[in-house]
C-alpha cells in the first residue's frame, strides 16, 4: 500500500479558487491511477477525478467537469486538485486514493487500495 497524507483544504468563498494536494510515500512503483474523491456527513464518497500515473489521462465527474483540474507530479510523487469556480456544494472532506493495480473504473472507489485521512473543503460566503 501507499501512505497518503492530502493538505491545502480549507474555506473559501463562492466563485474562489483552492488547490489541495496529496504527497505518496512507502511504495517504490508508480500506481497505476490516483484521484480525488470528497464526502459529505450522511453520504457515500463520490468520485471526483482521476488521473493514470503513466500516461496521464484524467477523468472528471460531470458536476466539475471545466472548473477543476487534476495535476500529477511523477517525481516527487504528488497529486494535485486545482478547483477554480467553487461552489457551496462543492464542500466536503477530500480524499487522496491510489490504485497500485491496473482497474477497469478509475471513478469507483472499490478501486483503489490506498487512501488518506482527507482535507476538509468548506465553500461559503
Amino acid at each position: 500500500q501507499v501512505h497518503l497524507v492530502e493538505s491545502g483544504g480549507g474555506l473559501a468563498q463562492p466563485g474562489n479558487s483552492l488547490r489541495v494536494s496529496c504527497a505518496a510515500s512507502g511504495r517504490t512503483s508508480s500506481p497505476f491511477a490516483m484521484s480525488w474523491f470528497r464526502q459529505t456527513p450522511g453520504k457515500e464518497r463520490d468520485f471526483v477525478a482521476a488521473i493514470t500515473w503513466r500516461d496521464g489521462t484524467t477523468s472528471y465527474s460531470d458536476s466539475v467537469k471545466g472548473r477543476f483540474t487534476i495535476s500529477r507530479d511523477s517525481a516527487n510523487k504528488m497529486v494535485y486538485l486545482q478547483m477554480n469556480s467553487l461552489k457551496s456544494e462543492d464542500t466536503g472532506v477530500y480524499y487522496c486514493a491510489a490504485a497500485s493495480l491496473s482497474v477497469l473504473r478509475v471513478t469507483l472507489a472499490r478501486s483503489y487500495d490506498s487512501w488518506g485521512r482527507g482535507t476538509q473543503v468548506t465553500v461559503s460566503s
